[in-house]
């Protein structure tokens, strides 16, 4: 592979992105030679969690939205959690951060947030994003995926120098 494992680093769109991408923040999931998986941060949607999978209501807190995670398999539905024990994870992504198991028995989390879909890269693609700079990397922080604002200018700011410069950038380039 071209770059190190980002499993657990986050992506942050790059203001060039105009895709689907646009402004993004990516959770890396998985990221090997079979390609890399991930979940956008900052998409929320207007479905609330009790309206599309009821049985997750109570972990999230009623006026929770699901987010979307992703262009791929939308229909999915993925729980990303902050597990008091981490072995409890279906899926260990970095320290406590952590995907649930839905066939296994409700563990004990501190915040959970439900994603419909994901974001998934071929094997190759996303290092080849990295190194084209569509993507700059970073790392999360512990409150980074249950932040309800607009999360993209914040990580940037936290990265400083040019990349705070960034973050001030308008959202419609066109507006400059």
């Amino acid at each position: 592979m071209g770059v190190d494992s980002l499993r657990g680093q986050l992506l942050i769109a790059a203001p060039q992105l105009v895709d689907y991408f646009r402004r993004s923040v990516v959770l890396v999931l998985d990221h090997g030679e079979d390609g890399a998986m991930g979940l956008v941060l900052n998409r929320p949607t207007e479905t609330g969690v009790v309206e599309a999978v009821p049985a997750l209501a109570e972990m999230t807190g009623y006026g929770d939205v699901v987010h979307a995670g992703g262009p791929v398999e939308p229909a999915t539905v993925l729980a990303l959690g902050d597990f008091e024990d981490p072995e409890q994870a279906g899926s260990a992504v970095t320290g406590t951060l952590g995907l649930l198991d839905p066939d296994r028995p409700a563990p004990d989390v501190r915040r959970l947030r439900v994603f419909a879909g994901y974001a998934g890269w071929a094997p190759g693609q996303l290092d080849a994003e990295v190194s084209e700079k569509a993507w700059v990397t970073a790392p999360v922080a512990h409150d980074d995926p249950f932040f309800d604002g607009d999360l993209w200018p914040v990580v940037l700011q936290r990265m400083g120098g040019g990349y705070a410069l960034m973050a001030s950038m308008p959202a419609d380039p066109s507006m400059n």
